[in-house]
């Protein structure tokens, strides 16, 4: 209910009720209407031109989208940095460990390879930034494939590695008799005169000349496979697995200071020199199996000779004598 207002009449001296006009009330309606229109239209006009008038939740959104940007840009220069350690080690993986235990090297295509299929970041789809986390994803996939890849590479050297000392330890690589024990060397592997025949004959191992009972060593780790006279011209012999399909000779012994079966270490006298089987003077003849080929012995002294005692082996070796077996 509107209020009704007075006015006081100083002629009737009364109170008297004050009538509106007609068209007031419709005029004071448009005018606040048109105000309103105008004052809307202004703060409108003035909030698409003030860029920097935000609400408190736009603000609150906007540090938190500038700041996910900057953990992207940090985490890409993360993968970055780590994807050229990587590249450090798979270079050095292939180059220099696996090519110092005889391992392939893995192919660059094999360690780079992507993921295949189906399309495995669909659920990235859809959004304002899918690209920039879709890539991000797709770069660390690749860079944690890469590791396991890399993880098991190194995981086979470390194996090669152990198989590796193991073959050092056991491989053949000292000379059966010392140098100091030695008269000469008699003869080496290669076409040599037959001692009985003069006939040319091809001879498979080296011959040590050295007077009787000389201490005879094991020229690596293994297990004796055979200590007796029964193999035709080597009379006393011991025979040595050393594994990795190696396997070393001793022939003409006196006596024998091992037996079947039992292991040896590299350095172990096995025996002493004789004059047994098919022979014309007490020595040794020493030859290395390798994967039951008898091999030239003279690249398996490495251990024991400095390199002018080696110099001398080789010119010895190589002259075309008489053999003493």
């Amino acid at each position: 209910m509107s209020k009704v207002k007075y006015y006081y009449d100083s002629e009737t001296l009364s109170y008297r009720k004050i009538a509106p006009k007609k068209g007031q009330k419709f005029g004071l309606a448009v005018l606040l209407l048109i105000g309103l229109t105008i004052t809307s239209t202004l703060i409108f006009l003035v909030y698409l031109n003030i860029p920097q008038l935000e609400t408190p939740k736009e603000k609150a959104y906007k540090r938190e989208l500038d700041n996910m940007k900057i953990q992207y840009d940090r985490l890409s220069k993360g993968l970055e940095r780590n994807e050229q350690i990587l590249k450090e080690i798979a270079d050095r993986d292939n180059n220099i460990y696996r090519s110092y235990f005889g391992a392939s090297p893995i192919p660059q295509e094999q360690r780079e390879a992507g993921f295949g299929g189906v399309n495995r970041y669909k659920d990235l789809e859809g959004y304002d930034h899918s690209e920039l986390i879709m890539n991000a994803s797709k770069e660390l996939d690749k860079l944690t494939k890469q590791i396991v890849i890399q993880s098991k590479s190194l995981d086979e050297i470390t194996d090669l590695a152990k198989k590796k000392e193991e073959l050092l330890a056991t491989i053949p690589a000292i000379q059966p008799i010392r140098n100091d024990d030695l008269r000469r060397m008699a003869s080496g592997y290669g076409w040599r005169s037959d001692p009985f025949t003069k006939a040319r004959k091809f001879h498979y191992g080296m011959d040590f000349s050295a007077k009787r009972g000389t201490p005879i060593y094991a020229t690596g780790n293994g297990t004796v496979t055979r200590a007796d006279a029964n193999s035709i011209g080597y009379g006393r012999h011991i025979r040595i697995d050393h594994g990795f399909n190696y396997v070393s000779l001793y022939a003409h012994l006196n006596k024998y200071n091992v037996k079947k079966g039992q292991k040896v270490k590299r350095g172990d006298i096995i025996g002493y020199v004789g004059n047994t089987g098919r022979s014309v003077a007490p020595h040794l003849h020493y030859e290395i199996f390798k994967n039951g080929e008898r091999i030239n012995p003279r690249n398996f002294y490495y251990g024991s000779l400095t390199s002018d005692e080696f110099k001398e082996m080789l010119k010895a070796s190589a002259q075309v004598n008489e053999t003493l077996d």
